[in-house]
């Protein structure tokens, strides 16, 4: 392992860019979301002795940590050493990566798309794990917002890039199916970094590739 890597890994492992992504949270208590679903059950009039019901807090809680797995990733497992050292400047697009999260507010689901492009500044990580980032944040409570930002300002950390663009679009069940109950919306964030930001043309050849490929 080069001295550079070795510096990523102790990064990765510093308690300020644990707190700092929050990677540094405790797993899912199954126990205790086991006893609040039966008391949700109990307060929203359910029987939670019925058949149907017996063990549903068991699978509740057991989706919980599944979908809020991302808290506890350990990031330099993760990446396990995929960076690379690479005499390469072109723009490098991951696109339609799917991905799904629990919005904080309702705790109901939202679902979408992410592109993200980097200009490499020699180093480049292994193709594999932007989605793998992408699962890291999105396994959370989380707003669209915050989410989009933290993959890219994650991805200058690790690979210190010239620049940085992230685009999420999501379906949110919390104004599909409750609220305007707007079922056609689909929300678009962005982030850019670096390059991205500062030079336009730079800005406009990622946004027409996502546009040529883009799912809705």
């Amino acid at each position: 392992m080069t001295a550079n890597h070795n510096g990523i890994q102790a990064k990765l492992k510093s308690g300020e860019m644990l707190a700092r992504f929050g990677l540094d949270a405790q797993a899912v208590d199954e126990p205790a979301v086991m006893r609040s679903v039966g008391e949700i059950l109990n307060a929203v009039g359910e029987d939670p002795g019925r058949e149907g019901l017996l063990d549903t807090p068991r699978r509740v809680a057991k989706a919980y940590q599944e979908l809020l797995g991302g808290y506890t990733v350990d990031p330099a497992k993760l990446l396990n050493n995929a960076i690379f050292d690479i005499d390469c400047d072109d723009m490098i697009i991951v696109s339609n990566v799917e991905f799904y999260s629990l919005c904080e507010h309702h705790m109901l689901p939202f679902i979408g798309h992410a592109h993200v492009a980097y200009m490499p500044n020699e180093k480049v990580i292994g193709l594999s794990k932007i989605p793998r980032i992408i699962d890291m944040f999105s396994l959370r409570l989380q707003v669209q917002e915050r989410l989009t930002r933290q993959i890219a300002e994650f991805l200058v950390e690790v690979i210190e890039p010239r620049g940085v663009a992230v685009v999420m679009t999501g379906r949110h069940m919390c104004s599909t199916i409750r609220g305007v109950k707007k079922h056609d919306s689909v929300m678009t964030t962005s982030a850019m970094l670096g390059v991205f930001r500062d030079n336009q043309d730079t800005r406009n050849e990622f946004l027409m590739h996502i546009a040529r490929t883009a799912k809705r």
